[in-house]
């Protein structure tokens, strides 16, 4: 579309030549003539004079000159829609592939598209606008909202309760039986069933590969508008609230409660019926091992305040140089360094 036809659709000011055609996006180093690109971190405005793409989205108040720019509050949101505006990947259309099979009792929504290979299971609620990739598995009772997109592989057992809007991406499993186990010494472990269920809410996204426990009883939920990364580890009967971000390999164990708001880099651990507070930010790879209080920003095994951290990753590093140091003034002192009343 012409250029001042996008400044349009992305509530942008337009400045320079708004009859410039754009026909897609692309990344700062990678923008042809008909692309735009978009600068949100000032650092890489270094990069303007030797991109070629005919447009840039940029903040109000960042000095661009000699092209055309799409002024605005937030370039990243702005350069995320205008995506959407260009995305071409195909969609698939309404109906039934000939391959499906889904069980006479499943209320199927208008528009929804079932694709080659997918089961639906017996008493099954979709709703309007859902897609089903292939090999997609809906085990029986399970209820599913409007817009629902589950990818290739996916399987969402029995019962499990789905929102509106909701995105699985391939080979995720919603519902899986929890790790319910009880050790018996010498005999075989007892297992626990688990007869609970799994309750995602409205506009949620789970990645790629990850697993989303159902509880042993009662329900494993994933509050609104969370989103899940590829390769993420839910046990059952955890509690994840409202607009929270899980990063890729994450594992919260069993009884594990997560606020809204939450930020948990990739790698976080988090043991059994730990509780973390709205709004808590965890570094990558770090481990909880205990309550943390809303607002607390945490990093490190077992995590600690992430400035204290940082910290101890400081003396860490000079701990070498240190015990030399010692050494010497032992050395000095004449002390035995293998003394053990020293």
């Amino acid at each position: 579309m012409k250029l001042r036809d996008l400044a349009t659709h992305l509530g942008a000011t337009l400045e320079g030549d708004g009859e410039i055609e754009i026909v897609g996006c692309a990344p700062i180093d990678e923008a042809a003539p008909s692309d735009i690109t978009f600068v949100a971190n000032p650092r890489y405005a270094r990069k303007l004079p030797q991109t070629a793409a005919g447009a840039v989205i940029a903040a109000r108040d960042m000095q661009i000159a000699g092209r055309s720019v799409l002024r605005c509050d937030d370039p990243h949101s702005a350069f995320a829609r205008a995506l959407a505006i260009f995305d071409s990947r195909p969609r698939p259309r309404p109906g039934i592939h000939d391959t499906a099979v889904v069980a006479p009792s499943a209320c199927i929504g208008s528009g929804a598209h079932i694709g080659a290979y997918v089961v639906v299971g017996e008493n099954v609620t979709l709703g309007d606008s859902a897609v089903l990739h292939p090999h997609v598995t809906i085990y029986a009772a399970a209820k599913i909202g409007d817009r629902f997109t589950a990818h290739a592989g996916v399987v969402v057992r029995e019962c499990v309760v789905i929102g509106d809007d909701v995105v699985i991406q391939p080979g995720a499993v919603v519902g899986a039986d929890g790790f319910g186990f009880l050790p018996r010494g010498q005999e075989l472990p007892l297992a626990v069933p688990q007869t609970g269920t799994v309750e995602v809410a409205d506009h949620v996204e789970i990645g790629a590969n990850t697993t989303i426990d159902r509880a042993a009883t009662g329900k494993t939920r994933i509050g609104r508008g969370t989103k899940i990364d590829n390769l993420v580890q839910i046990a059952h009967g955890c509690v994840v609230g409202e607009r929270t971000m899980i990063a890729a390999q994450t594992g919260l164990a069993g009884s594990a409660r997560v606020g809204s708001d939450a930020m948990l880099g990739g790698q976080v651990g988090v043991t059994g019926h730990v509780r973390l507070g709205d709004r808590v930010q965890v570094a990558a790879q770090s481990g909880i091992a205990g309550d943390v209080e809303a607002g607390r920003i945490m990093g490190g095994t077992p995590a600690v305040e992430l400035v204290l951290w940082r910290r101890c990753m400081v003396a860490l590093r000079r701990l070498p140089d240190l015990l030399r140091r010692v050494r010497v003034l032992e050395t000095r002192a004449g002390i035995d360094a293998d003394d053990e009343t020293y």
